[in-house]
């Protein structure tokens, strides 16, 4: 059975990280992290087959707040935050020695942008409210998604989703290898 881990990365291990695995049935076991090894914990006990990371695992070549893949989900009316906001550079940092002790672990790694990713799959956004945003990805067919939940794990469980959607090839990369890649879902496609 296909599994994705989703990761909504928070910048510093003091505030909450959202995680998700999300099954080929679309069963999700969900999470809450502070510390990198609280998220090494669940993804090696999980064993998935891939995992989505909602955070920037590069940084712009050139210099400069932007690389080609935010560039380019500009265009098509995503807005990324610039990579030289102070938080946005700690969230990056992070993230490239996530994603590189991940690889060490024989894990692939992709990066994800859910807010986009909500929008191109015409969910709800985060500015309706999280009970809003939980009965989007509900009408995907995920399944545990408990009532109460917080912003973060409904991030995680869209990154898992959009890392599903990529293992079945229903998914573009947007940048170029060199210097990053991010993987949205097709615009508008049927979402199962």
């Amino acid at each position: 059975m296909l599994k994705v881990v989703g990761v909504d990365l928070a910048g510093s291990p003091n505030r909450v990280t959202g995680l998700c695995c999300l099954d080929s049935r679309l069963s999700c076991e969900l999470a809450r992290a502070k510390s990198d090894d609280e998220i090494f914990s669940f993804v090696q006990e999980m064993d998935p087959m891939l995992i989505a990371v909602d955070a920037p695992l590069s940084f712009p070549i050139s210099g400069g707040g932007f690389r080609k893949c935010d560039r380019e989900l500009k265009k098509m009316g995503v807005k990324p935050l610039p990579l030289t906001l102070r938080g946005m550079r700690m969230l990056t940092e992070r993230a490239i020695k996530l994603k590189r002790v991940l690889k060490e672990l024989g894990y692939e790694v992709i990066e994800v942008f859910p807010s986009g990713a909500q929008k191109f799959l015409n969910l709800p956004s985060k500015k309706s409210g999280d009970k809003d945003l939980r009965d989007g990805l509900l009408s995907l067919g995920i399944r545990r998604i408990p009532r109460e939940i917080d912003i973060h794990v409904l991030d995680a469980i869209t990154c898992a989703f959009v890392g599903l959607l990529y293992l079945k090839g229903k998914c573009i990369e947007v940048g170029d290898p060199v210097e990053g890649v991010i993987v949205m879902p097709r615009p508008h496609e049927n979402k199962k």
